[in-house]
């Protein structure tokens, strides 16, 4: 049995969670998710926690339990606080724009590169920095991979589009004849 799955979920004031049939419909301060429902799961809700309990104990009830657990757990972290992911653009003369809805990236191309942003996703743009924010975790990291893929980092001076976070391992350039 999964040990994630175990944990229950505790439900932040302002968030109001209802389980029907079909989906589960999260609501809070920074919007709403829906989550389809899993016919293998069980959740219960008690005061303001939530169990995730597998109704069977098949392989694939058992694969599902931690999944389910963390897909709802961050859709409450979503709706309350919301996810933000960082992109770093390295090198001279590489620049990033947000205008409206899209990232427009100078990286080192003749034109430059446009990225029209997802509904329910913002960007904004600090010094050489870019910020991807909103409330779904699994398109918030889909945005930012789309983005570094544009101008991914080179192993030999580090440039390109990088997570904030990411250690690029730098390899060792041709060495000179003696």
């Amino acid at each position: 049995m999964s040990r994630i799955g175990k944990k229950p979920i505790q439900i932040p004031d302002k968030v109001e969670v209802k389980i029907t049939e079909q989906n589960i419909i999260v609501k809070g301060p920074k919007g709403e998710l829906t989550l389809p429902q899993c016919d293998v799961i069980d959740y219960k809700m008690e005061d303001s926690i939530i169990y995730v309990v597998p109704k069977d104990n098949s392989r694939y009830a058992r694969s599902q339990h931690g999944l389910r657990r963390t897909l709802l757990a961050n859709a409450i972290e979503g709706v309350s606080k919301g996810f933000e992911k960082g992109l770093e653009v390295v090198g001279v003369g590489y620049r990033a724009e947000v205008k409206s809805n899209k990232v427009i990236l100078n990286v080192g191309y003749s034109n430059p590169k446009e990225y029209t942003l997802p509904d329910g996703i913002s960007a904004r743009v600090e010094g050489n920095k870019i910020f991807i924010s909103g409330i779904d975790k699994q398109l918030v990291g889909e945005v930012a991979a789309q983005i570094r893929r544009i101008r991914p980092p080179e192993p030999y001076k580090g440039k390109g589009i990088k997570y904030i976070d990411e250690v690029i391992i730098r390899k060792a350039g041709k060495s000179a004849k003696a």
